[in-house]
């Protein structure tokens, strides 16, 4: 019988945690590996979902909201592309952009429409 919590990771979701961990952990030198662990990060061998290094989940997973929610399996999974930047994001409400600066782009984008259709009249 299978646990239905644990699941096989994808090819893009381990590449994402290896690039998370080579970024963005403390504990993570390219020369030495984890500097916890004096040797090979315990992140870069996953292929299951479930147990997690705790600095990598306390620290460094909530930075990629869309990942945390794919291997969690946590609260609200449902992601949508942002309008602007394609970029994906968990959806709340009627939300269309991931972030104000791209909310703010495209009202740019739209009032240089406006603006253009009204002085030259097409």
């Amino acid at each position: 019988m299978t646990d239905n919590n644990h699941r096989e990771l994808t090819g893009a979701e381990r590449s994402a945690i290896r690039k998370l961990v080579k970024d963005l952990c403390a504990n993570y030198d390219n020369h030495y590996g984890c500097l916890l662990l004096d040797g090979a990060c315990y992140m870069f061998g996953k292929y299951w979902t479930g147990a997690y290094c705790k600095y990598f989940r306390e620290a460094v997973l909530p930075t990629d909201p869309h990942l945390e929610a794919r291997l969690t399996g946590g609260g609200n999974t449902e992601t949508r592309l942002c309008a602007a930047c394609g970029e994906p994001f968990p959806a709340s409400g009627r939300q269309a952009y991931c972030s104000n600066a791209c909310a703010g782009k495209v009202q740019r984008r739209q009032q240089r429409e406006h603006m253009r259709k009204k002085r030259y009249g097409s």
